[in-house]
């Protein structure tokens, strides 16, 4: 989450650090061949944060996981000046304490966030959730935080994207989630909104569903093609609005299912 000058500022010197220490795979994202031809800000989904946010504004609270360098928290801000925005960051620059109400660097996979029960409006996750194992206490904290009405907007890389989808076919392997990368979840459309129903049942509605950046079209192509298509785009968002009281679904799921992996549920 930075904004377009700080990417191009981190391209350069990254390029300049790979010429003198050679280039490990798997180091950064957006290295792919095919990323030559794309603009890389989209799999953010810019366009996408930005709507969702004034179409539920105006709110009081609300807190970014994984903030960044604070690029959305700032369309949060632009769409309601007077909101309380909580950044969790465990590298906040000095970008993100410029734009936050506050800035909490915490374990997200342990400890809990920086909120009462119900005391939050608006509650994002952009491009984190794919990096993390313990997706049921990481989703337990941000329903246990939002307000009954209040919204949660999610966005991950897609694995059933156009360009995965061709990839796959051939048998090569999806992008986004090489074994040697920092990603170690997957998600797609009907598995993510099937975990939803099946860990907290009614808990939450769709909103709307969205798509950003199209493999391996440049922008003023991948625009119009992730909107007609918004399943098979490169990153896919959620506007969820939470519809009733939460009690402990979430971490209920893994020890009812007996999930043959041990997950934290707090202790």
């Amino acid at each position: 989450m930075r904004t377009c000058d700080t990417q191009t500022l981190e391209c350069n010197d990254r390029k300049n650090v790979q010429r003198k220490m050679g280039y490990l795979p798997g180091q950064h994202g957006g290295d792919h061949p095919l990323a030559r031809f794309v603009d890389n800000n989209e799999s953010y989904g810019p366009q996408v944060m930005a709507r969702f946010l004034r179409r539920i504004a105006p709110y009081g609270r609300v807190i970014d996981i994984g903030a960044g360098g604070g690029r959305d928290l700032g369309f949060a801000k632009a769409c309601c000046a007077s909101a309380e925005l909580i950044a969790v960051e465990a590298l906040p620059s000095q970008q993100l304490r410029a734009i936050a109400s506050s800035v909490h660097a915490i374990d997200l996979e342990r400890n809990c966030l920086p909120a009462e029960d119900e005391s939050s409006d608006v509650v994002m996750a952009n491009q984190v959730l794919e990096h993390t194992k313990e997706i049921y206490w990481i989703m337990h904290e941000m329903t246990r935080t939002l307000k009954v009405g209040g919204h949660m907007i999610i966005g991950v890389p897609n694995l059933v994207s156009f360009h995965n989808r061709c990839l796959m076919l051939f048998g090569q392997h999806a992008t986004q989630h090489k074994l040697y990368s920092a990603h170690v979840r997957v998600f797609s459309r009907p598995d993510t909104e099937r975990f939803f129903e099946v860990c907290w049942p009614g808990g939450y509605e769709v909103v709307e569903f969205a798509g950003s950046q199209f493999y391996p079209f440049p922008r003023s192509i991948a625009r119009p093609l992730a909107n007609m298509f918004p399943g098979a785009a490169f990153s896919i968002f959620w506007l969820l609005r939470k519809t009733k009281r939460y009690t402990d679904g979430f971490l209920q799921h893994p020890v009812k299912a007996e999930l043959q992996t041990p997950f934290y549920v707090g202790g």
